[in-house]
């Protein structure tokens, strides 16, 4: 075993999933996750070298810190052969903003600023922020060796034709407020894979990368650089998502206030946490749970019409950004890696731009990477996220 191992952190707002990476083999050695679903935390560990799974449940634990703190604990107790060589913590951070445009090791500018930047990933960078701030206290030897890897900076190429809003712009130049996107870590990982798979010089990589899943986005990348992306100041513009709305009009929100007398507070509840597939439902955010309803309840069927049609619609814009050469729609996330019904769905409506699925390759898989193309079409892909195996190649580079 190397002596130069990285633990990843990867918080979301329910779950944490974390990892024990050799980042220059590229070998996983450990990973797993927390979650708490209705009364039950779950902690799941599968040890890839010695081949074992460990699978505690708890009464649910509602605080995020005692979340951290239970992997902490037990990673010191049972996976101590591990943690004795860790030389540095990775942790994903949805929102670097402006200034925070690249991987970094975790000072205390750099916190304040993730905490600043709540405003504009509230689901998310809070929870990175506990995770830091347990990882200092709990690993005191790492203290300097924490790095921050941000899903906004793949995104810092896009031109200022893209990433402007349409508002005075004073805006922009006064308080940064443009598209920052999200997911950017995924999207750069899919993009290495292309290069390797398609045996193509990086730089010469034209994709539509579909990042499918609770929260989903659709990102342009030309010559290996994102140049567009559905995500925008927040992870909340873009695509209809389990529990986010997406792209809809401003004056919806000014007549919530306005007129429906709903309070600003409300409106940041409903259109976050109580629309996208489960506000179009009204029964849940679970696409499979949708797929498995799709035939016998109209509006499960609806949902996943909806959500389709707006991935369509956003391949098809990014489809005139590719400088006349398109080598591949890429699939990805948790969505986008599982679901063929939804891959067909999203497919099916894209013939003009000559792709065509092939039924047969369509069906999961447990490859990493793999076609769903027919011999006809242009070039389909699927491939499996892989953050944590990014984030611990950015945390050793920036500590080796």
């Amino acid at each position: 075993m190397t002596k130069k191992l990285i633990l990843v952190l990867n918080c979301g707002s329910s779950s944490v999933k974390f990892s024990i990476i050799d980042p220059i083999q590229s070998i996983i050695y450990l990973d797993g996750m927390v979650e708490s679903v209705q009364h039950i935390t779950s902690l799941m560990i599968y040890d890839h070298f010695m081949n074992k799974k460990l699978l505690n449940k708890f009464n649910k634990i509602d605080s995020y810190k005692q979340l951290i703190i239970l992997i902490f604990n037990t990673l010191s107790v049972k996976y101590k052969n591990y943690l004795n060589y860790v030389i540095g913590i990775g942790h994903r951070v949805v929102h670097g903003g402006k200034h925070l445009n690249k991987s970094m090791i975790i000072n205390d500018y750099v916190l304040s600023k993730i905490k600043q930047l709540s405003i504009f990933a509230p689901l998310h960078n809070p929870f990175h922020v506990i995770a830091i701030t347990v990882s200092l206290q709990k690993m005191l030897k790492l203290k300097n060796s924490n790095v921050a890897v941000f899903d906004t900076a793949f995104h810092h190429t896009i031109p200022k034709e893209s990433f402007l809003y349409a508002i005075p712009y004073q805006f922009y130049k006064n308080y940064s407020i443009r598209r920052y996107g999200a997911h950017g870590i995924n999207h750069l990982y899919v993009t290495q894979q292309c290069s390797l798979f398609l045996n193509k010089s990086i730089d010469q990589i034209n994709i539509i990368s579909c990042h499918l899943g609770s929260g989903s986005s659709v990102t342009a990348i030309v010559n290996g650089k994102s140049v567009d992306t559905s995500m925008g100041l927040t992870p909340l513009e873009g695509l209809m998502m389990g529990t986010r709305c997406g792209d809809i009009d401003p004056y919806i929100i000014f007549y919530m206030i306005q007129e429906l007398k709903i309070s600003v507070i409300d409106v940041q509840k409903i259109l976050t946490k109580e629309s996208g597939v489960l506000g179009i439902s009204s029964v849940t955010s679970d696409f499979r749970e949708l797929e498995k309803r799709y035939s016998t309840y109209k509006r499960a069927k609806l949902s996943i019409n909806m959500f389709c049609r707006r991935v369509t619609k956003y391949i098809s814009g990014y489809s005139s950004l590719m400088c006349g050469r398109l080598d591949a729609i890429v699939f990805t996330g948790g969505i986008g890696e599982n679901s063929s019904f939804i891959r067909q769905k999203i497919i099916k409506k894209l013939s003009l731009l000559n792709f065509f699925v092939d039924v047969k390759k369509n069906i999961k898989n447990n490859k990493k990477i793999f076609f769903i193309n027919t011999s006809a079409s242009s070039s389909i892909l699927v491939i499996k996220a892989n953050e944590n195996q990014v984030i611990a190649k950015e945390t050793y580079d920036l500590l080796k």
